[in-house]
């Protein structure tokens, strides 16, 4: 296999993490009453992971899934938050009407632990 076969595959089991991650986090949230309402929004300035709503509150929230749950300390910080912020600004009116809160929340995943759902992850 070369190197850049080997990097595809890389990326492509990568890719597939993330989607089963976002799926267990959207469960995980529709667990707590919200509905889902957007998934891998993508905009000039960013991706919102999802985005789930319930009465008066729309949650943008950013999704890290790693294989250990040691490595869920380093797997967010300021700037990738920033960017999650970026786009949620570009969106938001979408989502949200004007009586409703807006949240950024983090939610961290791993094998064999319950979700970490950090709320209000981003106050600037």
């Amino acid at each position: 296999m070369s190197e850049k076969t080997s990097i595809s595959a890389k990326r492509q089991r990568a890719d597939q993490k993330g989607r089963e991650a976002e799926a267990q986090a959207a469960q995980y949230l529709m667990l707590q009453g919200f509905e889902i309402v957007g998934e891998r929004r993508k905009t000039k300035l960013g991706e919102i992971d999802l985005i789930a709503r319930k009465t008066g509150l729309v949650v943008f929230a950013e999704v890290k899934w790693r294989a250990r749950k040691a490595d869920l300390a380093t797997a967010i910080d300021e700037y990738r938050l920033a960017r999650v912020a970026a786009a949620v600004e570009a969106v938001a009116h979408e989502y949200a009407g004007p009586d409703d809160d807006i949240r950024i929340d983090v939610i961290l995943l791993s094998p064999g632990s319950r979700p970490d759902h950090i709320e209000n992850a981003w106050m600037p």
